[in-house]
Parts: structure tokens; C-alpha cells; sequence
């Protein structure tokens, strides 16, 4: 433990988990798991990168800084720690799905370069950029609800502050097929959440919805119901985006 501690470290009587205060990381490990040693708390951070990493099996249950696991041969991520303060970063390995991570993150997530289809067990809220290009994702589904950064995938990017409604109208009405595709299957973009915006809002969401109506697969248009007095305007407003003014 020494040699990959800056701190100090300890055996929690209460847990019988081993704390650090300070970090921990290993490099180039031929380690496939932690064998019998099973972390707790860490106050700084905890790096395991360019390993032979199989499992989180005794990974923290915390770490106040980056939550590091870059390069390894990880497919799940079971046992991840569930507090992170700063960047989580599992990168550049096997993985095939999300659950079990943090549903808070206080910087970063990187999830690119793995073999993810989707982004079921995704953080709902990071507080910082989330990177999940290179993988082989077919749905969105499981995204986080907030993301302050910026937002990457294969099909389309989103800056900083575009992780709302004005970004995702924005690839719907500009970005490619692939991208418009994907951001489709975003839960918020479902017909249980615009039924419900225009029940809230009919004259604002009406003008959301009707310049990308074209685009929005049959099974999905047919399960949206414009409110009765709004099908004129409805109209007008497609009619106006085939004339280019939206």
C-alpha cells in the first residue's frame, strides 16, 4: 500500500475498509482486481489507469477527487464508487453498459471509446463536460438530466449551456440524419413529455415542435395530440419552416 499511497492510509475498525487520506494510483499492473483489499473512503484521487483491471471489485466507496480507470479490460462497472468530487473517467476499456456509476459527478465523465449502445445508468448530474464518442450507441436513453460542459458523441456536439431544449432543437434542425436520429430517442423529447408541455405551454411548444414535424418518425407523430384552437397555427408554422424561416 505504501508504494502506491501519497498519505496516509488505514484500516477502518467500524468497516474493516482500508481509508486514504491523500491518493492512490497504479500504472501498468498486471492486476486483474484488488484481490482481498476492499477501499473506503478516499480523500484525493484514485488512479488505475493503463492496467489489466477486470473488475471494480473493492473499488472505493468515495473519492473526493478524479475517479480515474482509464485503459483497462473492464466490461461493467459494478462496484464504482458512488460519491465522486471530481472527474470520472473510465475510458478506454470494454464496457457495455453504465449501471452502476455515480448518479452524481463533480467534474467530468468520460465514457468514450468503450461498447456502450446506450446510456442507461449514466449519471443524471455532471457538473462538467461528458464525453461518450467512440462507442457504438444506437439510443440516448439513461442520459443525464444535467450537464453543465459540453456534450460528445459520434454524431454531434453540444458547447457549454446547450444541454436543454434550445441544443437538442438545434441538431434536430440543423445537425445530420445520424445525429437527428439519435437525439430522438432523448426521454425528453418523447411524446409523453411534449403531450405534456402542451398541456403546460401549447402556444410555445407548438412553435418548438412544428419546424422539425417533418422529421419526427410516424409512430411517434401519431402519439401527440395538438390541443384543440392550436391546429391552425400548428400548420402555419410548419408552412413557415418550408419556406426556410426557422
Amino acid at each position: 500500500m505504501n508504494r502506491y499511497t501519497q498519505g496516509t492510509w488505514s484500516v477502518n475498525p467500524t468497516t474493516g475498509l482500508v481509508d486514504i487520506q491523500g491518493d492512490f494510483s497504479t500504472f501498468e499492473s498486471p492486476k486483474k482486481t484488488f484481490s482481498r483489499i476492499k477501499f473506503g473512503n478516499v480523500t484525493g484521487d484514485f488512479v488505475c489507469c493503463e492496467n489489466y483491471f477486470e473488475s471494480l471489485k473493492g473499488a472505493p466507496r468515495e473519492v473526493g477527487g478524479d475517479f480515474d480507470f482509464r485503459e483497462n479490460y473492464l466490461k461493467y462497472l459494478k462496484g464504482a464508487p458512488q460519491k465522486v468530487g471530481k472527474r470520472f473517467d473510465c475510458s478506454c476499456n470494454l464496457i457495455q453498459s453504465l449501471e452502476g456509476v455515480p448518479q452524481e459527478v463533480g467534474g467530468d465523465f468520460d465514457c468514450s471509446h468503450n461498447e456502450l449502445k446506450s446510456l442507461e445508468g449514466a449519471p443524471q448530474k455532471v457538473e462538467g463536460n461528458f464525453w461518450c464518442s467512440h462507442n457504438e450507441l444506437q439510443s440516448l436513453a439513461g442520459s443525464p438530466k444535467k450537464i453543465t460542459g459540453r456534450f460528445q458523441c459520434d454524431e454531434f456536439q453540444l458547447e457549454v449551456g446547450k444541454w436543454n431544449m434550445e441544443g437538442w432543437i438545434e441538431v434536430l434542425g440543423t445537425g445530420t440524419g445520424k445525429a437527428k436520429k439519435l437525439i430522438l430517442t432523448l426521454p425528453y423529447l418523447q411524446p409523453d413529455w411534449w403531450n405534456s408541455e402542451l398541456q403546460r405551454d401549447p402556444g410555445k411548444t407548438v412553435h418548438l415542435l412544428a419546424p422539425w414535424w417533418k422529421d419526427m418518425p410516424e409512430n411517434m407523430k401519431s402519439k401527440i395530440k395538438i390541443p384543440p384552437g392550436y391546429h391552425n397555427e400548428f400548420d402555419l408554422f410548419s408552412g413557415f419552416d418550408d419556406l426556410g424561416l426557422f
